[in-house]
């Protein structure tokens, strides 16, 4: 059952409709654990975790350690997950190595918002082997190869994106490794060194630059914040953002998208842009549905949901957003990295050729 105190902001999302959000994240949720795009959709690690954390700061429990278990049952022995599952058969069994990260942030938003100790024991290791597996793909100059072959073969190719979204998960398994006492320095290192070429080498990797997402997804991850943020944020606004609509997925389709929008969302949170994340968060409710879901899209052209899908990490995106603009849940934070430790960064590095000495702090 859902908590008391659930998330809201006045005016645009009571706490009642965040309960039927949530629970309509809940309803799709296999006996498995596995909580699929919808029922019957299939499964990829990272939008499961995603959902998970949804339910968590709505007060489903029982459903979100439900959720992590199912990760904890499937995880591979070389620490990965198939990147997509359909009814609990392996249809992709490549790993995307962000998805894989990306438990490392669910687990610690649980224990943020549970202090479930017990629960933090059990995923740990969980977190290790993910976390291992993901490293061992990183290169001298720090950024990660996005897809790993069932044979162990790594692509040489990196995505802005998924190495953006893997230093969130980087920090957050160095904050789990530091509670339950077991630093990573290692982790530390590929950190710092994730986060440099996140920031400052845009070719490292491959260009991706119509999506919306290689645009936000430096400063929601955290690599990139403070006036570097804001003049990113001020560079391509007007080619992501439509009035009243919300986020292109790509720049060149009329086509926004939520949980793009909410995800910006995310990001401009953690540079205190509050008036354009509210404003955002608004303009994209044409995308919900009376039972609390939310469509994936809308092409604007054409006047038009699509997909025909209303997709569970879309509604989960749309509760994180507002429990972070709202301040509600203890895991509120998580995107703008309260108190996780950053990694370190030994530049200068032959990898990479940068001059500059400076080292990140631990609490950006």
């Amino acid at each position: 059952m859902p908590r008391l105190d659930l998330p809201a902001l006045t005016g645009l999302l009571s706490a009642d409709d965040i309960a039927v959000t949530a629970g309509s994240i809940a309803s799709a949720q296999e006996r498995s654990g596995a909580i699929p795009w919808f029922p019957g959709g299939h499964v990829d690690p990272w939008d499961h975790v995603e959902c998970a954390m949804a339910l968590s700061a709505t007060g489903f429990t029982d459903e979100a350690r439900h959720a992590y278990d199912y990760l904890r049952r499937t995880q591979r022995a070389d620490g990965s997950w198939p990147a997509k599952v359909t009814a609990g058969v392996v249809v992709d069994d490549a790993a995307e190595t962000n998805q894989c990260a990306y438990v490392a942030v669910g687990v610690w938003h649980h224990l943020l918002i549970t202090g479930d100790d017990g629960f933090a024991w059990r995923m740990w290791s969980t977190v290790r082997r993910a976390i291992e597996f993901v490293v061992r793909r990183q290169t001298d100059r720090g950024e990660i190869g996005w897809l790993v072959g069932v044979d162990g073969s790594t692509t040489d190719d990196a995505l802005l994106t998924g190495s953006s979204s893997t230093y969130q998960s980087m920090r957050c398994a160095l904050a789990l490794a530091d509670w339950v006492g077991e630093p990573q320095p290692d982790w530390e290192l590929a950190a710092g060194r994730l986060a440099h070429v996140v920031s400052e080498h845009p070719e490292a990797f491959l260009d991706k630059s119509r999506y919306s997402m290689d645009w936000y997804y430096p400063v929601l991850g955290g690599a990139v914040r403070g006036p570097a943020a804001t003049e990113r944020f001020a560079q391509q606004w007007d080619t992501f953002v439509v009035a009243s609509l919300g986020a292109r997925c790509v720049s060149d389709q009329p086509w926004v998208t939520g949980a793009e929008t909410c995800e910006l969302v995310l990001a401009l949170d953690t540079i205190d842009d509050r008036e354009r994340a509210l404003s955002l968060l608004g303009d994209m409710q044409h995308l919900r549905e009376r039972d609390g879901s939310y469509w994936t899209g809308w092409q604007f052209d054409e006047r038009i949901n699509w997909p025909d899908e209303h997709t569970t990490w879309t509604a989960a995106a749309v509760v994180l957003a507002v429990d972070a603009l709202s301040r509600t849940s203890p895991g509120n934070g998580i995107f703008r990295a309260d108190l996780l430790p950053a990694g370190v960064d030994l530049i200068p590095d032959p990898a990479c050729g940068c001059r500059s000495t400076a080292g990140l702090s631990e609490h950006p």
